[in-house]
């Protein structure tokens, strides 16, 4: 079973390196960086020694790509291939995801630290996913989440 992880409008560059070692350390076949989401590049082409210190040479070893497309674009072109839709989202009606087991190939979509995923992109997944929260917070990192759902779907 393959997985694309896309993160959308991440702001933290921090955050996205993190995503980039985890996806490594998990097999994430690729991930597709859309709206502002910082890559290993700055706008010049070079390398981010921001990225490059939490990626640990992730960026080279996961393949990745930018899109242009709007994340609903993306998603719709990714579905049309087959894949499976899961959006991460705490959100009335998600599923927990440790009792998720993708049913094919699957695209993992990751929102922005503040706002989460588009309503739009909920609306069009296969599948909302939520990690359970037992404390007093509602959600945790993105990063963090993003590591913890993908070696919950990616298990054996």
């Amino acid at each position: 079973m393959k997985c694309i992880l896309v993160l959308h409008n991440i702001r933290s560059v921090h955050n996205v390196g993190s995503l980039f070692r985890t996806s490594d350390g998990a097999g994430v076949a690729r991930i597709i960086l859309t709206g502002y989401t910082p890559g290993p590049l700055d706008h010049k082409g070079k390398p981010r020694k921001d990225f490059a210190k939490v990626a640990l040479g992730a960026g080279d070893t996961v393949s990745w790509e930018r899109s242009e497309e709007t994340l609903e674009r993306v998603i719709e072109g990714l579905k049309e291939k087959g894949n499976e839709i899961l959006a991460l989202e705490c959100e009335a009606g998600a599923k927990n995801i440790f009792n998720y087991k993708p049913k094919n190939n699957f695209v993992l979509v990751l929102g922005n630290e503040v706002d989460g995923v588009s309503p739009s992109v909920l609306n069009n997944a296969d599948a909302v996913l939520e990690i359970p929260m037992r404390g007093s917070k509602s959600s945790l990192n993105v990063s963090v989440a993003g590591g913890i759902a993908l070696y919950s779907l990616l298990r054996e």
